[in-house]
């Protein structure tokens, strides 16, 4: 069993970093594998709707999208974690979350989503519930922890001293590796939930 997490953050060990690294440890006791993947760092363009993907499987633009397709594919979890930048997730994760979610034919239906942000004040509320609408519009099921999951800080590492938020990463964490059992478990016994031919309606006269 497998999650992948994505560190939204140009800084490597930045609050956005602690955070993961709370998480990671709980994973890693719990038996899970872990890979944690530096995206706010990397020179990423956005979607520019030329819908090549829906033909070929894969992104027109052959960089770190298509990279992590596969890995996306193979785990059963994804966390997601982004600095706040104007009550929002950093543009250059938006735009690999956008590429990754839309380029990538196969189901994410049943893996697990959870969503972290870091500020040094506000804006948290805003950027987690607009990473949570990836997982909610591709039927993944959406880990919740002790709070809205957030963590603290102002200057690089300061994080580490937000308690709080350190322990809200490691309940995320523990609920996040229960529900992906759990599910592991109901697919055995049951199988996936039955899936009806989507019904596309566009609001146009």
């Amino acid at each position: 069993m497998k999650v992948l997490m994505i560190n939204g953050s140009p800084r490597k060990d930045g609050n956005t970093g602690i955070a993961l690294k709370e998480m990671e440890k709980v994973f890693l006791s719990g038996g899970i594998e872990t890979e944690i993947i530096q995206i706010g760092n990397r020179d990423i363009r956005g979607c520019i709707a030329c819908a090549s993907c829906k033909k070929t499987g894969r992104c027109v633009f052959d960089d770190c999208v298509n990279e992590v397709a596969s890995k996306f594919e193979a785990a059963e979890g994804l966390v997601i974690a982004s600095p706040v930048y104007y009550a929002s997730a950093n543009a250059t994760l938006v735009a690999f979350l956008q590429r990754l979610f839309y380029s990538t034919p196969f189901s994410k239906s049943m893996k697990v989503g959870a969503a972290v942000a870091a500020a040094r004040r506000g804006g948290l509320t805003s950027t987690f519930d607009e990473l949570n609408k990836f997982f909610a519009i591709c039927g993944m099921p959406i880990a919740s922890g002790q709070y809205w999951n957030g963590i603290h800080g102002a200057a690089q590492g300061e994080a580490a001293e937000d308690k709080e938020g350190l322990q809200m990463m490691r309940t995320l964490a523990n609920n996040m590796s229960f529900l992906m059992k759990s599910i592991a478990l109901g697919k055995e016994e049951f199988g996936l939930p039955r899936s009806e031919p989507f019904e596309r309606t566009n609001f146009v006269r």
